[in-house]
């Protein structure tokens, strides 16, 4: 009877540190998500009473040309941003395991991601501004002509990446920084006794060892990047044209502007089911809970 009682009162204990994340989990994810998926069904304008009506809603999104541009012009956002975003994070990682405890490197290199989006997003809407901006002064200077970045169709975009691979490739470095610091030096010396160089290390001891957390970096990114908005509202607004009409800025187009809620709720929705099945997939693909240790 001991031992139960023991057993109940530190499950209580435990339970009291987990429940105000638990609490804000419920409130500010579960109940919303349950509360959208309700209202996907539905024809609710904000203002009046919500009305049901099945699914009208996805048929309309699917037949909705607006819809597909957003989802386009997301996974290409997606397949500029994580690319480069990875590799450069690797290389800053690598950088910040050989320079060992330089607290001032890591610290330059947070910095970007310490800022909010849409300070972020202002700095470089004026920096890349064709009448003052300074990359565009220094373009000139150079003797090139001046670019672009953000009212171009074919620029637009892969400035937005660009911008955003600057602002976040900081914090996925130091993600990959911590793999690397779990990789047992006995192992490397290993390798290094048996004639493997810097790169086939790398690669071929390294790299299988930290799979799992380089899983977490690349789900955790590819979910970052559908979810992108702040810098685009700040900078082009979706355009020019449709340019970077990404798929967070068609929900709150719909539901905000056009006060087509139950319509917004069912893109969420439907945004929801596709990351769910890419991280699925990305799990499978990576084997989530294994590692080459």
């Amino acid at each position: 009877m001991k031992v139960k009682g023991y057993e109940l009162k530190r499950s209580l204990v435990a339970f009291t540190f987990v429940a105000p994340c638990l609490l804000g989990f419920i409130f500010f994810y579960l109940y919303p998500t349950v509360r959208g998926f309700v209202y996907s069904f539905t024809d609710w304008d904000l203002f009046s009473t919500a009305k049901f009506v099945g699914f009208k809603n996805y048929a309309t999104l699917f037949k909705d040309p607006d819809f597909w541009i957003s989802i386009k012009v997301t996974v290409y956002y997606v397949l500029l941003n994580i690319p480069l975003q990875t590799v450069l994070a690797m290389v800053i990682a690598l950088i910040m395991n050989r320079s060992g405890r330089s607290g001032f490197l890591r610290g330059v290199f947070l910095t970007p991601w310490i800022m909010s989006n849409v300070v972020v997003g202002l700095l470089w809407f004026w920096m890349l501004d064709p009448p003052v901006g300074i990359i565009d002064a220094v373009l000139v200077k150079m003797g090139l002509s001046k670019i672009n970045f953000l009212t171009d169709t074919h620029t637009a975009l892969p400035s937005i990446a660009m911008i955003n691979i600057w602002r976040h490739m900081g914090y996925t470095a130091l993600l990959v920084f911590a793999g690397l610091q779990s990789v047992p030096k006995e192992i490397e010396e290993a390798a290094t006794i048996d004639g493997c160089g810097s790169v086939r290390k790398f690669f071929f001891v390294v790299l299988p060892y930290i799979r799992p957390v380089m899983l977490f970096v690349v789900v955790t990114t590819v979910i970052g990047s559908f979810q992108i908005y702040d810098t685009i509202a700040v900078t082009t607004k979706g355009g020019p044209v449709t340019a970077t009409y990404a798929i967070y800025l068609f929900i709150y187009k719909n539901g905000f502007e056009a006060y087509k809620m139950g319509y917004a709720s069912a893109a969420s929705i439907v945004l929801f089911v596709i990351l769910a099945f890419i991280s699925f997939l990305q799990m499978k693909f990576f084997r989530a809970n294994e590692s080459d240790s």
